[in-house]
């Protein structure tokens, strides 16, 4: 019986991990970034906000096995300024968020705020990579790189 009970942890161990199906951001640049993340949830979208991710890191942004083929990314750079945005316009706000419906953000006091586009193409994970204007963007399997526009100017 002590035999079997030590074997356990051994055999814990050896057991098979299933893989991991995610949405991860990961932020290749020298700065710190605040993430909103914008998806469909059932009918009706939904904006989150904000996961802040040191230089060179990597963070898991949506858990699981991703059920809609776009997401939707809008970045800024806490450090050197500037962001990472586009022409899909949905509600944020400066503090933590979850926000349901992306229509009338002004009217019910939040930031419209335009987020730029990834397409999942129907893959069950997904992984985004922030760089630098500077750096040439490279797109890994399962994810897809977006160069971050010039800085603003003061």
């Amino acid at each position: 019986m002590l035999a079997a009970l030590a074997a356990l942890p051994v055999l814990a161990t050896l057991a098979p991990v299933p893989a991991a199906a995610d949405f991860r951001l990961c932020n290749r640049s020298n700065s710190r970034v605040g993430i909103a993340l914008g998806y469909k949830d059932g009918e009706a979208w939904a904006t989150e906000g904000w996961w802040n991710l040191g230089a060179r890191s990597c963070e898991t942004l949506l858990r699981g096995d991703l059920v809609a083929r776009f997401y939707y990314v809008y970045a800024m750079d806490y450090d050197q300024g500037g962001e990472w945005a586009g022409k899909a316009f949905m509600c944020t706000r400066d503090k933590e968020f979850t926000i349901r419906g992306i229509e009338n953000c002004l009217a019910r006091g939040f930031d419209r705020t335009g987020f730029f586009e990834v397409d999942t193409q129907e893959q069950k994970s997904w992984t985004v990579q922030l760089t630098e204007g500077g750096q040439k963007p490279t797109a890994q399997a399962g994810g897809a790189a977006a160069p971050l526009p010039p800085v603003k100017a003061p």
